[in-house]
């Protein structure tokens, strides 16, 4: 099946939708490339896996997916090799722990979802890796525990900063006239006390930041600075053994890695199967019936992008295999063929649709479709043309096991050759096996539709009291298009209802050729032509366009008007006028504007004003025409 087809039944609108229930990138790109499925077997596998999402949903049952977000992203970090932070790890192991719930979960369930219970019983134990991962890391950072080389870097470090802590006190103390303020600070990872910037050279030690206004002076006393040197060497000690931990955790992750993915894909397929059983259960959907014998019968089915849809009730593919609908445009024909398209790729896929019990749908190879205006002004294709190129690669692909969708058949042409091409066309794809729906205004279709003996016609109702569709098909009926009655009830004459109902029933009317007498208009002075003024608009005969009077050829019978931003000349009578300048413009607008571009006026005001840099401008100009 081709994206044609799912473009213009709106199916890409429903995987669309289907795809916003997905949680993780991994079942949002599952959907986007499932296809659908003619084979039975897959089809009945999937609407039971759908059916038992749906029924755990609706008992209020929701498989414990855990960090299904951001999982793709911490995958490939570490394929690409990226050592794992300690919340990815944490993240991580999560996920992993999500297997053993989920594995949990379905089999407290499978009596409900026995086949989903199955399923889960492919996910892999990895406790020993999550334990590893949660002893080693808590509240998002590496435990003092993890090894002897951190804790003691740790204890070390503490007590480094307690001496240094000790030492800058006791400064303190004993410089009190000299500090800023009496507290301990941290410039550049370094301990330091603000000094007052008047005693910064009295002070034994280094400076290692000045404020913003210079006033205080941040330094690390002498004494301090063995300390500070010592605290950073055992920092980058502690910072390397948490590198290496972490580094050890994340190699437990990458040595499995090749069995996580293949637990993702099964995890993916669940967030799949789930996004169908929320997608379903929205709907209200059923699971219907399925076959493979080209049988549709749909029960109370509506369109489910379509709220408040008039349920459809439509069987073709058992008495008949063609099925030709009648009636009024915008009464809803295109919406049956769009109904008809959903529900059967709905289920293709796997998805409950929204229809009553007992309806069953047919499996096909192909569907295809020919819906609204295939105009293609870039390959010069007329809406004709369009349908008959697009009609013409059906005709090249069906089969047995087709179902064709053809709305307005044969329209955009002349009616009698259009319909004569429609019957063909249609007496073409019944002869190859295909199932067959189309639309149509043609008399002559319907009357092909009722003479066949596989073929049946339909009509969409339509209340005439209150002129308006009832979007409801009435198989077996022949609709008509409703001209005739709705121009009566918008008050056309009887005479000329009654002159259609004639012209549509007798081909051989006959007309007659009628005598009028004409009148001509003389001007009262012969050789006197209209004056014009500058602003008026008059209508240019020949280009059929509107324009403004410039100003009057002198000596001559012609006038240059302003047209498509040029003045042309044009003779006085080729023109016709239509508003004077003074009905057109206040009485005191300056007319002149109209033929003068705004960059021009405003030159020119520049220059009234003096504008030194307009004249430069100016005399520039000047100077470039005599080079030149």
């Amino acid at each position: 099946m081709n994206n044609e087809t799912f473009t213009k039944t709106q199916f890409n609108e429903i995987k669309r939708q289907l795809s916003s229930y997905a949680i993780s990138s991994f079942g949002k790109q599952r959907i986007e490339n499932t296809q659908p499925q003619s084979k039975i077997s897959v089809v009945e596998k999937r609407l039971t896996e759908t059916t038992e999402a749906k029924q755990l949903l609706d008992s209020n049952l929701h498989v414990p997916f855990m960090g299904l977000q951001s999982i793709e992203h911490l995958t490939n970090q570490l394929g690409k090799g990226f050592v794992l932070t300690p919340q990815e790890l944490l993240e991580y192991a999560d996920f992993l722990r999500s297997f053993r719930l989920i594995r949990q979960f379905f089999a407290k369930n499978q009596a409900v979802a026995p086949v989903l219970h199955r399923y889960a019983q492919g996910l892999t134990d990895f406790s020993e890796i999550e334990t590893e991962i949660y002893q080693v890391i808590r509240n998002g950072g590496i435990v003092d525990s993890a090894s002897r080389e951190l804790r003691r870097a740790r204890r070390d470090i503490a007590e480094t900063q307690d001496k240094i802590q000790e030492l800058l006190k006791k400064f303190i103390r004993q410089n009190k006239e000299k500090m800023q303020e009496a507290i301990i600070t941290k410039r550049n990872n370094l301990f330091t006390v603000p000094i007052k910037s008047a005693y910064k050279k009295q002070v034994k030690g280094t400076v290692i930041e000045l404020s913003n206004k210079g006033t205080t002076a941040y330094m690390e006393p002498s004494n301090v600075s063995r300390l500070n040197e010592q605290l950073a060497y055992l920092k980058m000690v502690e910072e390397a053994e948490a590198y290496q931990i972490l580094a050890t955790l994340t190699g437990l992750l990458a040595e499995v890695l090749p069995v996580i993915q293949q637990n993702i894909e099964i995890i993916a397929e669940f967030d799949y199967i789930f996004a169908r059983g929320k997608f379903s259960r929205e709907l209200k959907g059923i699971t219907p019936k399925i076959n493979c014998d080209g049988y549709l019968h749909l029960i109370a089915a509506t369109h489910p992008l379509i709220e408040q849809a008039v349920p459809l009730d439509v069987t073709i593919g058992g008495n008949y295999r063609g099925l030709t609908i009648t009636g009024l445009n915008a009464g809803g024909k295109t919406v049956v063929l769009k109904t008809v398209a959903l529900m059967t790729l709905m289920t293709m896929i796997g998805l409950q649709i929204p229809a009553q019990v007992g309806t069953e749908i047919a499996l096909f190879d192909q569907i295809f479709v020919d819906i609204g205006d295939d105009q293609s002004i870039e390959n010069a294709l007329s809406t004709f043309s369009g349908h008959m190129y697009n009609i013409s690669r059906i005709l090249s692909q069906i089969g047995k096991n087709s179902l064709i969708l053809l709305d307005e058949l044969g329209s955009g042409t002349e009616p009698n050759e259009g319909a004569a091409l429609a019957i063909a066309i249609m007496e073409e794809c019944y002869q190859k096996g295909s199932i067959l729906i189309t639309t149509t205004h043609y008399g002559e279709i319907k009357r092909f539709t009722e003479n066949h003996p596989d073929f049946i016609t339909a009509a969409m109702d339509f209340d005439a009291e209150q002129l308006t569709p009832k979007y409801r098909l009435l198989i077996g009926q022949s609709g008509e298009s409703n001209a005739l009655w709705i121009a009566k009830k918008m008050a056309i004459s009887d005479k000329i209802i009654e002159k259609a109902q004639m012209y549509f029933s007798d081909r051989n009317y006959q007309l007659e050729k009628k005598t009028f007498k004409t009148k001509t208009i003389q001007n009262k002075v012969s050789g006197i032509v209209e004056s014009y003024s500058k602003g008026d608009k008059v209508f240019l005969l020949e280009q059929q366009k509107s324009a403004l009077v410039y100003q009057e050829v002198p000596f001559t019978e012609n006038i240059s008007v302003y047209l498509d931003n040029e003045l042309i000349e044009v003779s006085k009578r080729r023109i016709k006028l239509e508003y004077r300048a003074a009905d057109l413009y206040p009485t005191d607008y300056e007319v002149e504007n109209l033929f003068v571009t705004f960059e021009t006026r405003k030159e020119l005001h520049d220059l009234q004003r003096g504008s030194k840099k307009a004249q430069h401008k100016l005399r520039k100009e000047a100077m470039l025409r005599k080079q030149n």
